[in-house]
């Protein structure tokens, strides 16, 4: 049988002929489309073995590349000999997905530093735990409606992943004050994270937010009910380097707050009153006045 990456004796050389490890895998595969990958392995089974060799080798798993939905017994054969993957995205597999499945992957990939779990509604508290304890080099975690995520499990993130750079939260419900505060002291490298669709976070978190990460770019707030005012000043005080920030929905957060803000630049979902006035008028009466806003 001839080896992987040796010219075959007499005939015209193939893709095959190529190392397999050093050329085909790290620069060639990689820019193919997972999908096309996988098809490939029906070709021949010297394809088969070079995709199988690829997918133990992959940094980067995105469910999405593969279809709308990918079955459960994909997922797991797919990356049952991977320990080298660096990001992971499995929100095309919130329909399924459960510790069953996720746990095996965490525990093998240590060198993880980007995890999507968007909507992965049927995974358990027990999965951000493992994640904390195996991917101590995590920068980048989306659990955007994953109810299921309580103040213990967040803590032991914050404990293990002090490198966590954004963490999007949005509509962890169980999440109080307490346990955001918490993660702003462990995690002081923060740079974009949301909060929203929660009305248990008010003021005394965003305080902390803003005190304890000043290198925060992006913070979602939206819908977050029980922010006021003060906790904006906070923020607009110590956080220079913010660049955007959603407060739409926060029925306690006025002008008066958000125009420091504003002033310096800071991208804002909510219109200045006298913008949203006119757009309300132009509703009304089918056009909009002029007005010279720089009076």
């Amino acid at each position: 049988m001839e080896r992987p990456g040796q010219p075959r004796r007499g005939g015209r050389g193939c893709l095959l002929d190529l190392p397999w490890e050093d050329i085909l895998v790290p620069h060639i595969l990689c820019h193919l489309p997972l999908q096309q990958l996988l098809s490939l392995q029906r070709v021949s089974k010297s394809f088969q073995s070079l995709i199988q060799l690829y997918l133990a080798n992959m940094r980067c798993f995105d469910s999405s590349q593969i279809g709308p939905a990918i079955p459960r017994a994909a997922f797991v054969n797919l990356l049952k000999d991977n320990e080298v993957l660096q990001q992971l995205a499995l929100q095309n597999c919130s329909d399924w997905l459960t510790d069953r499945e996720l746990l095996p992957v965490i525990g093998q990939n240590h060198h993880l530093h980007q995890i999507q779990l968007k909507g992965c509604a049927q995974l358990s508290r027990h999965a951000l735990v493992a994640i904390s304890l195996s991917c101590p080099n995590l920068r980048r975690l989306s659990l955007a409606h994953c109810e299921w995520v309580d103040s213990l499990s967040l803590r032991s993130l914050a404990d293990h992943c002090k490198a966590l750079e954004a963490v999007d939260l949005t509509a962890c419900r169980q999440l109080k004050d307490e346990a955001i505060c918490y993660l702003a002291q462990k995690c002081s490298r923060l740079k974009s994270l949301s909060l929203a669709v929660n009305a248990n976070v008010g003021d005394m978190a965003v305080e902390e937010i803003a005190k304890c990460c000043p290198e925060l770019e992006h913070l979602d707030l939206t819908g977050c009910l029980r922010v006021k005012n003060d906790s904006i000043r906070v923020l607009a005080e110590y956080c220079p380097k913010l660049r955007s920030l959603k407060v739409k929905h926060c029925h306690n957060v006025a002008e008066s707050s958000l125009s420091i803000l504003r002033s310096r630049g800071v991208e804002l979902d909510v219109e200045p009153p006298l913008q949203r006035a006119l757009v309300l008028l132009q509703d009304v009466v089918g056009f909009a006045p002029f007005i010279n806003l720089q009076i």
